[in-house]
């Protein structure tokens, strides 16, 4: 266990509370702050309701208020400013479709990601069944009453809570009573329209409803999103018992255009790589809660839920197979085939010089039939995908406040079931590439048929996949406060869940994805807080989470059989669930001024952990376990709130490694092993960017892992009715996906870009007008990345299909990349990608409640 100085770069540190508090009216109004005892539901569901000074882990909470004041269009917009520990990669290139990752652990939209987080709201786990992915833009933040990030392996929280649990609580009619409407416009096109509307009555019926549509052109091009939600809610309370129906729908078109070639983006930081690149989700969402206060000391909780997601997508993409093809030159069958078609061709010879953006070779391939082979010749690919995912369940909970040998106790124990039923479908048109980087798309199929063959292989990425899977848990939770000021806190939960797989293809003398999979664990958690005096506290815990392969993984997990994900999946895999050890440690408290403050440490291994792997076979590989990585680090924070003003930062130092030997695939990285091989023959233009491997060792920094981040805030009521705010953000540099082993090099010939995402400052700027003569009217300002900053928030190595114009880059006229005439061995040039950072962003916005 080695920390690599990490209190060189501590500075002041935010818990995630940033200057959103509601400022005092009166003296009272200090005084009873102060006094106040900030409670936080420690279960996804409702009900059991603890001190934080009881919870052995440091909490993050915030309100609908906190969020509102950030003027913050998404819930991970909020996350990225104000939360401790948390940063994005924003890999689609959409603010709604960002990686969320909280202490190295992940929580993703993107199939084939290691998910490692956790998300609830209103006690139904919103991570899908197909991939644990979670679809941020499902979440309507219009409809969020408070939300908590619950740190560690809490086994409260179940499967796949690795590095920690977010947990949001939605508004109801009786808490958000009145109506309210909001609109926005800004840059890029943006506009939105929000509205809300709450109340109840004495027969207690509450209601409450919230709209919300998003609509902006992008700030890259060909990057539009539309974003419609809408959430209902309609509950009853009566002296001892509650109960609430939510439905929720979303209907969101998102397009995401993600990563970019260094070089080009150098020349255009707005251009995109290849278009388009759509994803459309369609949801519905329907959960039943309910409460009964059984006596004084026993209080019965549950809820039962359903939820229909449908997500369809459409990318145009390179075809990565093409780029060590001879793709300009025609031969005389060809060029005659072409002429029976109706395709005219140049009389002179075509090359890269001539014929930026080469197609005629494709069509004449796909005219061939059985004999073409446009699989390989065939510069384009649009690849299609749906998931259709059903997954319904109950949970329930009771909550027992009693004492045990005469000291005050809160036990809890309970159960959930739940079941999904997935369906996953894949096609792959090939087509080639445009001036403007788009696909034109021809009838030929990576189907094993009419795609040819790569190789000597059926060109066939077909895959259709159904999947079934049945999780039920039985969980159970002691607080045992031995004095008043030291807590004693035990928990733990069994899962069992089984899957099944079947194959929709029946491929002949193939592996069949069919197979059924069982994983079951007992995760156990201890913990103690101590608070002697109001000023220091100390807090310390244990626990342990699993996360069991999802469908996607064990769906390409055989090492005879490798595959390209999403591309092409197949086996039947022998794979373990993770395991999480989690260590906690820490010391808390208020100073005088109301300075809350808090420093603790953290340490996380990952047993059996699951990676994509090289097989020999270049480009392919497979799931495996993978042995063992590890996260530990310091986190500080400090928060500040008197009279007008709010301040407040917080700092993490991330130290993410491998802990153990592995091989995978390293075809952009300039210390593959066949680069080095061939290092002895390179010269420009020739040699280096092979395909090969490379080898991770223990200590390997994980990628997109940055070691520092640090997050500071100043919200200040200048005037009774002028308000302002002022966050800045920074992240120290990461290593990209590809370089794992953290050795690659950039050589200017064959290897473009670091392999490093570079480190950052963004400062961001928000103003509110709150006029007394006009009661419930607030207008709003809000500036991001005030300074415009260019900047990256991730990155991988892959083959650049671009030159640094843009133009297609393929072998020489005559030459192809198995050898020229010479003999000389060519390889495909290989590059940095990078995930480019909103540049200036702002808009205004007014609301108006009543």
């Amino acid at each position: 266990m080695k920390l690599q100085k990490p209190f060189l770069a501590i500075a002041i540190t935010l818990s995630l509370r940033p200057a959103m508090a509601a400022e005092p009216k009166n003296d009272n109004a200090i005084s009873n702050e102060l006094e106040t005892v900030e409670v936080v539901e420690t279960t996804p569901l409702d009900g059991l309701n603890q001190s934080k000074d009881k919870i052995p882990a440091p909490v993050q909470t915030a309100s609908e208020q906190d969020i509102a004041k950030t003027n913050a269009v998404n819930v991970t917009d909020f996350m990225n400013r104000s939360m401790g520990s948390v940063y994005i990669n924003d890999t689609q290139g959409n603010g709604f479709q960002p990686d969320v990752n909280y202490r190295g652990f992940t929580a993703s939209p993107l199939l084939g990601t290691p998910q490692g987080l956790s998300v609830y709201m209103d006690g139904v786990r919103l991570n899908q069944p197909f991939g644990d992915v979670v679809s941020w833009d499902l979440i309507p933040k219009s409809a969020i009453k408070s939300m908590s990030m619950m740190p560690g392996s809490n086994p409260l929280f179940g499967r796949n809570t690795l590095g920690g649990a977010l947990s949001i609580e939605t508004k109801d009619g009786k808490s958000n009573p009145g109506t309210s409407v909001q609109g926005l416009g800004g840059a890029y096109g943006r506009h939105a329209f929000e509205f809300e509307h709450g109340g109840f009555n004495d027969k207690g019926l509450n209601w409450f409803i919230t709209g919300n549509y998003f609509g902006e052109q992008g700030w890259r091009q060909n990057s539009p999103s539309t974003v419609r939600q809408i959430f209902g809610k309609a509950g009853w309370e009566g002296e001892r018992s509650e109960i609430k129906f939510t439905t929720a729908f979303n209907d969101n078109g998102l397009y995401g255009n993600g990563l970019q070639d260094v070089r080009l983006l150098e020349q255009d930081y707005t251009s995109i790589y290849t278009k388009p690149d759509i994803t459309d989700n369609r949801s519905l969402f329907l959960n039943l809660e309910g409460k009964h206060q059984l006596n004084d000391n026993i209080v019965l909780t549950g809820n039962t839920y359903y939820r229909n997601i449908k997500t369809g997508t459409y990318n145009g993409d390179v075809n990565q197979g093409s780029l060590d093809q001879a793709v300009y030159s025609l031969t005389a069958a060809e060029k005659a085939l072409l002429s029976r078609n109706g395709y005219g061709y140049p009389a002179y010879d075509m090359n890269g010089t001539n014929t930026p953006f080469p197609y005629l070779k494709c069509v004449a391939q796909a005219l061939s039939g059985a004999n073409g082979e446009p699989g390989e010749k065939c510069n384009g690919l649009i690849n299609r995908t749906t998931t259709q995912q059903q997954n319904w369940g109950a949970s329930g909970q009771a909550i027992i406040n009693d004492t045990l040998f005469g000291k005050e106790n809160q036990f809890l124990f309970g159960g959930s079931y739940d079941q999904s039923v997935m369906n996953f479908k894949q096609s792959t048109q090939l087509g080639y590439l445009n001036a403007d980087h788009s696909i034109t798309g021809l009838p030929n199929y990576a189907d094993g048929v009419t795609g040819g063959n790569v190789n000597g292989v059926p060109f066939d990425n077909r895959v259709s996949l159904g999947g079934d899977t049945v999780t039920w848990s039985f969980f159970t939770s002691d607080t045992l406060s031995l004095t008043k000021d030291l807590h004693i806190t035990a928990s733990g939960r069994y899962n069992y869940t089984s899957l099944s797989n079947k194959d929709q293809i029946t491929a002949e003398g193939g592996e069949s994805l069919t197979g059924k999979h069982h994983f079951d664990r007992f995760n156990p958690a201890v913990g103690l807080t101590y608070n002697p005096i109001k000023e220091i506290g100390f807090y310390a815990g244990y626990n342990e989470g699993t996360r069991a392969p999802t469908s996607i993984e064990l769906g390409c997990a055989n090492p005879d059989v490798p595959c390209k994900l999403p591309n092409s999946m197949a086996g039947d895999p022998p794979l373990k669930q993770v395991i999480t050890e989690n260590w906690e440690a820490g010391f808390r408290g208020q100073l005088p001024e109301k300075i809350d403050w808090s420093v603790g440490y953290f340490h996380i291994e990952n047993k059996n952990d699951l990676m994509f792997v090289a097989d020999e076979q270049a480009g392919f590989g497979y799931f495996k376990n993978f042995g063992k990585t590890q996260r530990q680090g310091v986190e500080v924070s400090l928060d500040r709130k008197v009279d007008d003003w709010s301040v407040g930062a917080n700092y993490t130092y991330l130290d993410a490694t491998y802990q153990s030997n592995e091989t995978v695939n390293g075809s952009g990285n300039s210390t593959n092993v066949n680069s080095v091989a061939n290092a002895a023959t390179r010269t420009n233009g020739t040699g280096g960017g092979y395909e090969g491997t490379i080898d991770i060792k223990p200590g390997n920094k994980i990628p997109l892992t940055p070691s520092h981040m640090f997050k500071t805030y100043v919200d200040y009521q200048f005037a009774k009715d002028w308000g302002t705010n002022v966050n800045i953000m920074g992240f120290s540099q990461s290593f990209a996906r590809g370089n794992e082993n953290n050795a690659h090099k950039a050589d200017g010939q064959n290897y473009f870009g670091s392999g490093i995402v570079p480190g950052y400052v963004v400062v961001n700027y928000g103003l509110r007008f709150t006029p007394s003569a006009v009661k419930g009217l607030t207008v709003f300002g809000q500036v991001n990345n005030i300074l415009d900053e260019h900047y990256y928030t991730g990155g991988q190595l892959g083959a650049a299909a671009f030159d640094a114009n843009g133009n297609f880059s393929a072998p020489r006229s005559g030459g192809s990349y198995s050898g020229g005439a010479d003999g000389t061995q060519y390889s495909v040039k290989q590059t940095t990608f990078y995930a480019p950072g909103a540049p200036r962003t702002w808009w205004l916005g007014m609301r108006y409640s009543f």
